[in-house]
């Protein structure tokens, strides 16, 4: 199912004098950040999942923000295992809330300040907003993620660390996914399906003291042969190299044809998390 609408970007967040309006032009630093409500979804076990993602306004401006007065959630906060790190552009679903079966007309609001600029924007369980993350309306699933080439292997969004690493400062580590899809094409993309890869992995920085750089952020998915969940089976390698001691998370996504966004659905790609502990 589709929602109306699934952004409140502009007219819902509550944006301090000086925020950028949508008919600024583009800025390469020096905007704020503002949350994204996908959505939301109930869970068989009566409890429901909110699924958020963000807009960083800036063009080339990747920012810190600790959990605190200028990154929080309320009420429960204020850390619900938001992101610290904001990467430049549209970033989608890349967090969840699971709120109990008695959450009812209640909201939560995540309040971000950055560069200065304050937005806050509230998550419900409105009916209007319901999605359906795990099944398009034609019928496409999200792929498959696993660590290891028997898996086990997850589906949809991010949901808890599904995997924990070890490093130290400077030291490439090797990140290897393997990645599984149904291979369904939407209508939409039919003409040009043979142009674009039926599944593409990428790799971001969702928390941690200080900077990671990836080998290739977007490491290419090769074909490859194991017991695959779905049709299309691959495998994607990659390495981080990590500047600072200390716990990071990392996150990564596995796109199917649909492409990022789900070319405008709540669907379908999934997300993962790893922890990774880099020892001094």
């Amino acid at each position: 199912m589709r929602a109306a609408c699934l952004i409140f970007i502009a007219g819902t967040a509550i944006a301090q004098p000086g925020a950028q309006t949508p008919l600024e032009p583009p800025h390469n630093s020096g905007q704020g950040v503002t949350a994204a409500f996908e959505g939301w979804y109930p869970n068989p076990d009566g409890t429901s999942t909110i699924l958020i993602g963000y807009y960083n306004r800036n063009l080339k401006e990747p920012l810190d923000i600790p959990v605190g007065p200028n990154n929080r959630i309320e009420p429960g906060g204020p850390d619900r295992g938001q992101p610290t790190h904001f990467n430049p552009g549209r970033q989608w679903g890349v967090f969840t809330i699971t709120v109990p079966k008695d959450f009812g007309d209640k909201k939560l609001t995540w309040t971000i300040v950055a560069n200065g600029k304050t937005t806050s924007v509230p998550f419900s369980l409105n009916p209007l907003w319901v999605i359906s993350p795990f099944a398009e309306a034609a019928g496409n699933t999200p792929p498959f993620i696993g660590f290891a080439e028997a898996g086990p292997f997850l589906q949809g969004p991010p949901r808890s660390v599904a995997q924990t690493l070890e490093t130290t400062p400077q030291t490439p580590l090797p990140l290897n996914v393997w990645v599984s899809d149904d291979g369904k094409v939407p209508p939409a993309f039919e003409a040009f399906a043979k142009m674009i890869p039926m599944v593409s992995v990428t790799w971001t920085k969702f928390r941690g003291p200080g900077e990671v750089t990836f080998a290739a952020a977007k490491p290419k998915v090769e074909k490859a042969q194991f017991k695959a969940p779905a049709a299309y089976a691959g495998k994607s390698s990659t390495t981080a190299t990590f500047a600072e001691p200390g716990d990071y998370l990392l996150e990564v996504v596995a796109n199917d044809i649909s492409g990022v966004g789900g070319g405008g659905f709540q669907c379908c790609w999934t997300t993962a998390q790893v922890k990774v502990t880099v020892k001094k």
